[in-house]
């Protein structure tokens, strides 16, 4: 794990495991609960929206028609997921499931994960977009702020010791054993850390912004650059889908790293931005 080094702190007065030590300023903790609500939101009407046209395409055009490298749908009474010219069943999950009625539906999400929960497209559209403006502007905010402060600078790039080739493979092994840091190193992010919210905020939130951007024929006159960035209006698309997919990994990881760390503890820091370090072992 990354181990912070602490000599140039008195030994007296440097935080040890068991203390109570300040983690997390205000702006972030309210960027971060904005987030997951917004983000909730975002994602289950946009599954609404995919419920539309549940097929994803290469390129500027996309129809029924068209070779698809993404499908989900129904066929012969079961549900199935398509990627490429891998095909899997997946009846009563994905294409073909049962309602809160119990009616059978032939639809890719079900109704449990979208939003409205019955088939809107326009609802889903206002959702989707309303959500959307409040997330970009929540994170260019973030952004500038963390600039001024100095945020990114002083706790997301990696020092130059710590990407060696050895530092980060020490890393990897100490979360696979699930041994995470204690104590003042707990106070810092590792390596690992640093790498997946730099990928999220430098990769896939712009990612998902910039591609939202290009399937929308209202902003493709006055940015019309991003099409030919992204490949055409169902590339954009495609990328959108997939630096969504990303964003929900990262979730899960980020949620089961909390679970594993002690949910009280961190949960509790990102609340009141009280964290208790964890005590070093004998």
């Amino acid at each position: 794990m990354n181990r912070t080094d602490t000599m140039d702190i008195p030994e007296s007065t440097a935080p040890r495991g068991g203390d109570v030590v300040d983690r997390h300023r205000l702006s972030a903790r309210l960027w971060h609960w904005t987030n997951v609500v917004t983000l909730v939101i975002m994602l289950m009407s946009g599954l609404m929206i995919f419920n539309a046209h549940p097929r994803l395409y290469w390129g500027q055009y996309g129809a029924n028609a068209d070779h698809s490298w993404l499908q989900i749908g129904a066929q012969d009474d079961a549900g199935y997921l398509r990627i490429g010219d891998l095909t899997v069943t997946t009846t009563g999950v994905l294409g073909r499931w049962t309602d809160e009625g119990g009616q059978i539906r032939n639809r890719a999400f079900p109704y449990w994960a979208t939003i409205p929960q019955s088939y809107n497209l326009a609802l889903a559209r206002r959702w989707h977009l309303t959500f959307a403006w409040v997330f970009a502007v929540g994170m260019f905010a973030y952004l500038i702020r963390s600039l001024v402060n100095r945020h990114l600078q002083r706790d997301l790039l990696p020092a130059r010791q710590e990407l060696r080739p050895s530092h980060i493979w020490s890393d990897i092994k100490h979360h696979a054993r699930l041994q995470f840091p204690r104590g003042e190193a707990a106070r810092r992010y590792n390596v690992l850390q640093k790498f997946a919210y730099l990928s999220v905020l430098i990769v896939l939130i712009p990612g998902m912004i910039l591609t939202g951007f290009t399937m929308s024929p209202n902003l493709n006159a006055s940015v019309s650059w991003l099409l030919d960035l992204f490949g055409g209006r169902q590339s954009a698309r495609s990328l959108h889908f997939i630096f969504a997919t990303g964003l929900v990994l990262f979730i899960l990881v980020h949620l089961l790293m909390v679970i594993l760390a002690g949910p009280l503890n961190e949960v509790r820091s990102m609340i009141t931005g009280r964290y208790r370090l964890p005590k070093e072992k004998a």
